[in-house]
């Protein structure tokens, strides 16, 4: 097949009268994009939680996805871990891989790359937190029950980061001995606000919320299950205050459990129409 035909044949599906769907090659990273048919459309990039796979390409999230669409937005699905092409483990994940296939999306000639915006849930707020503030080119973050700090990666001791930069482990909050027995009860909260108490390496693993260029928005849940989203997003904003923080940010507390966040999208899209498109 001629070069032009291979591109076109990769442009895989029609998945309505006005969205295309793209399988992208990242080294690493498991890359889906989905456009609608204007030009210059400002880019979402979606990442998926502790459950791993590509959850933004997934059936479940396509009414979200169409949405974005429909709004002008292209949206890319950016599986990190447990996916095709992508590490098996969440375990020192190359945030710079992950930004790289970002930067792969971009240069669509649909796409604005000078409109990035990350969207993550949980452990992917965590990553959408943590490559805003390493890479200004992301210009908007939305942070559903996140993390203010890195914790370690999910491997059975449990002695590893999640995450890395420039192939360094980034600085992360250990499992401490007084957490062990809430593992063992699978109380993740417990565990997590346990590890915390280790107030140095909480300071040694912040994520510097402060060097994200531009707006931020915080989701987090009252009743959450899994970590203290509430108490973390409040201290990431608290963290953006005291640096004189020169954008727009939100912290928006959504009474429920880990998960009720997600139902709450029309305060992300009236977000990003105010504040970002």
């Amino acid at each position: 097949m001629k070069k032009l035909e291979i591109v076109l044949f990769l442009f895989l599906i029609t998945t309505s009268a006005n969205t295309f769907a793209q399988e992208l090659n990242t080294p690493g990273v498991n890359s889906r994009l989905y456009l609608g048919t204007s030009d210059n459309q400002p880019l979402i990039v979606g990442f998926g939680g502790s459950e791993g796979g590509n959850a933004w390409a997934s059936n479940y999230w396509k009414p979200t996805r169409d949405q974005f669409i429909a709004k002008g937005y292209a949206f890319l699905a950016l599986g990190y871990f447990g996916c095709k092409g992508a590490p098996d483990t969440l375990d020192r994940i190359a945030i710079d891989q992950v930004h790289n296939a970002i930067l792969e999306a971009a240069k669509n000639p649909k796409i604005n790359r000078r409109k990035i915006a990350i969207i993550g849930g949980s452990r992917g707020g965590d990553i959408a937190l943590l490559i805003g503030s390493y890479y200004p080119d992301i210009k908007c973050v939305v942070a559903i029950v996140p993390s203010h700090v890195a914790f370690p990666g999910h491997t059975a001791n449990l002695s590893t980061s999640a995450w890395t930069y420039q192939g360094k482990e980034l600085p992360f909050v250990p499992v401490n001995e007084e957490a062990v027995p809430f593992l063992m009860q699978h109380n993740l909260r417990g565990a997590f606000e346990t590890m915390l108490k280790d107030t140095v390496a909480e300071q040694k693993a912040l994520i510097k919320v402060e060097n994200i260029n531009g707006p931020i928005l915080f989701l987090s849940a009252t009743k959450d299950e899994i970590c203290p989203s509430t108490l973390m997003s409040d201290r990431m904003t608290a963290r953006l205050k005291t640096y004189h923080f020169k954008y727009h940010n939100e912290h928006l507390v959504i009474a429920g459990s880990h998960s009720e966040p997600l139902k709450h999208f029309d305060a992300v899209f009236a977000f990003l129409d105010k504040h970002f498109k």
